[in-house]
């Protein structure tokens, strides 16, 4: 996953699902409760506690 700092947008690929918010790189004084986000299905995802748009940039996921 890569994150950029300043529009706080995150790529995410299939190796990074299931998605959730906060991921455990985010530092300790940022997290809020964590919530899943379907981000394969729909393509991006703004995370509804911080605002970070998550963008998949991954294969579509077969199966689900």
């Amino acid at each position: 996953m890569s994150v950029t700092a300043q529009s706080r947008i995150a790529e995410v690929t299939a190796s990074d699902l299931p998605l959730h918010c906060p991921t455990p790189q985010t530092p300790v004084w940022s997290m809020h409760p964590r919530v899943f986000l379907d981000v394969a299905k729909a393509g991006e995802m703004l995370c509804p506690y911080c605002g970070t748009l998550y963008v998949y940039k991954g294969a579509p996921v077969k199966g689900h």
